[in-house]
């Protein structure tokens, strides 16, 4: 089962200090994600429930397929970027749609008071919508032209710097392209932009606690 609306808040309280801060920030994780009925990618949510817990593998399939593994990064802007990156590039032709949940996971913060994996995992199509994109073998890779702490979080950070001591959690703010290809020579582009919370603590390697149904600059 996903976070319930008041652990959400909960979270992103600790996370950010002030009223205002906090206002925004429990608008960024508790609002609802828009519903799309095209098939586009596993960055856009398709409005199918998303599991709690990590998918198991289907027969023999195993790994995460086309999905790269989180890299050692330990800064929050540069972790950001490159989990955009993995949640909006996708390859039917090769990965299952097990597969991409797993390796998606692997992301995740290992804290689990911290982790909405409700939050990633719904950025993945439902089981129908994902067999029909195999069907005509879509497939995506993506871009990144740059990454930022929103204003309120910079904001919030700035009134008390040591309010962040106890999450380490980051929010970022990151924009980039997506380039859609599918059989028969078909392809596609569109500008993505996805505000995510990342936890870096001090000497360990970033992870993904949870994306925000809405993107704030």
């Amino acid at each position: 089962m996903g976070w319930s609306a008041n652990r959400r808040i909960l979270i992103v309280a600790l996370v950010l200090t002030g009223l205002l801060a906090v206002a925004a920030s429990v608008a960024w994780f508790t609002g609802r994600t828009d519903q799309h009925n095209t098939a586009r990618s596993p960055g856009e949510t398709s409005g199918a429930p998303a599991s709690s817990a990590p998918p198991k593998p289907d027969g023999e399939e195993t790994g995460a397929g086309s999905v790269p593994s989180p890299p050692q990064i330990a800064e929050p802007v540069a972790f950001a970027k490159a989990a955009a990156v993995m949640l909006w590039s996708y390859d039917t032709r090769t990965t299952s749609r097990d597969q991409q949940l797993a390796g998606m996971r692997a992301w995740l913060t290992k804290e689990t008071e911290y982790a909405d994996w409700a939050s990633v995992a719904g950025q993945v199509p439902d089981p129908l919508l994902w067999s029909r994109l195999a069907d005509q073998d879509q497939h995506a890779a993506a871009t990144v032209t740059e990454g930022h702490f929103p204003s309120a979080f910079k904001q919030a950070l700035a009134e008390d710097p040591s309010a962040i001591t106890e999450t380490y959690i980051y929010v970022v703010t990151v924009n980039g392209t997506q380039r859609i290809g599918w059989s028969k020579g078909g392809a596609g582009a569109e500008e993505r932009a996805v505000t995510l919370a990342v936890q870096c603590r001090p000497d360990h390697d970033c992870a993904l606690a949870a994306l925000a149904p809405t993107v704030t600059q």
